[in-house]
């Protein structure tokens, strides 16, 4: 789903226009993207937590010289599932 498709969704199941729906999900975006820029943490209770997580710098291989180079540290984003959502995608008899 893109963010096109899942703006439609919101849309249909709010009973919103796009055009609200669309503002309140860039609005959102940018609360979670300035959250994380500033190392906090976002827990949506039964959905899952986003978590800034610090990774230090490594040494990796350039895979066509196999020269060592050097990666490095960079913060990314880590995500754990919550139990509701855990079990919406781990329902019994659902196709894999």
């Amino acid at each position: 789903m893109n963010k096109a498709e899942l703006i439609e969704a919101l849309a249909e199941r709010s009973g919103l226009q796009k055009q609200k729906t669309k503002k309140m999900l860039d609005a959102y975006i940018g609360i979670v993207t300035e959250a994380m820029a500033h190392n906090e943490e976002i827990v949506l209770i039964g959905f899952g937590t986003l978590t800034p997580r610090a990774q230090t710098s490594r040494l990796a291989r350039n895979p066509k010289t196999g020269t060592p180079v050097t990666i490095p540290a960079r913060t990314t984003v880590k995500f754990k599932p919550g139990k509701y959502l855990l079990e919406a995608i781990n329902k019994p008899g659902q196709k894999k």
